[in-house]
C-alpha cells in the first residue's frame, strides 16, 4: 500500500487528531465562531449540493457543480476548512488545517483521478480537458452528460452527506464551550 493509497483510505480518521489539536490551539470568541459558521454554511452548501448529484461508482457525474470544477466536494471541505480556521481565531490552528488539506487532498484527488481515467477512458479525459480539477470555472462546461442532469435530496441522502452538517455543528459547539470556558 504506497501514500496516496493510505491517505485515501485514512484522511478522515487521521483529522481527528488533528481536530483535537486545532481545537487545542483555538481561541474562539463569538465574532469569530459566527464568521466561521457562515463560511462553514457555504461550505456545507457546496457539499451539498455535489453531493445531490454524484452517483459513486456508477457513471462519471459531468453535471451540476461537476460541470465547474471536477471536485466539488473537495471544494466544499476546503471552504469548511477555512471555517472553522476563521472559527478558531489560532493562525497555528489554521496553519494546521490549511496544510493538512493541502497535503491530504491534493494527493487524494490525483489517486482518484487515475482510478476516474481507468475507470471511464476517453470520457473522463474530455471531462478533465474541460473542467478544471480543483478551482471552478466561471461557466458551467458543455460535456455530453454521463449522469443524470438533475439534483437530487435522496441521492443527498443516500450519499450520507448529512453527516459532514453534523460534525460542523458539533465542532462549532465545541468553540462555544471552549470561548465559554475561556471567560475570565
Amino acid at each position: 500500500m504506497n501514500i496516496a493509497e493510505i491517505l485515501a483510505r485514512w484522511r478522515v480518521r487521521l483529522g481527528y487528531p488533528l481536530a483535537i489539536l486545532v481545537l487545542w490551539v483555538s481561541r474562539p470568541v463569538p465574532r469569530s465562531i459566527v464568521y466561521g459558521a457562515v463560511l462553514g454554511a457555504i461550505g456545507l452548501l457546496v457539499r451539498a449540493r455535489a453531493a445531490g448529484y454524484l452517483h459513486k461508482q456508477q457513471v462519471l457525474t459531468v453535471t451540476g457543480p461537476y460541470a465547474y470544477t471536477r471536485n466539488p466536494l473537495y471544494l466544499g471541505s476546503a471552504i469548511l476548512a477555512l471555517g472553522i480556521a476563521a472559527a478558531s481565531r489560532s493562525w497555528i490552528g489554521a496553519a494546521l488545517l490549511l496544510s493538512y488539506f493541502a497535503v491530504v487532498y491534493s494527493v487524494v484527488m490525483h489517486r482518484e483521478e487515475q482510478e476516474l481515467r481507468q475507470h471511464h477512458g476517453a470520457a473522463f479525459d474530455e471531462f478533465a480537458h474541460n473542467v478544471p480539477l480543483f478551482l471552478p470555472r466561471l461557466t458551467a462546461a458543455k460535456l455530453s452528460p454521463a449522469s443524470s442532469g438533475a439534483y437530487s435530496f435522496e441521492q443527498y441522502k443516500k450519499n450520507q452527506e448529512y453527516r459532514a452538517a453534523i460534525g460542523f455543528l458539533l465542532v462549532l459547539i465545541v468553540f462555544i464551550v471552549i470561548w465559554r470556558l475561556r471567560l475570565p
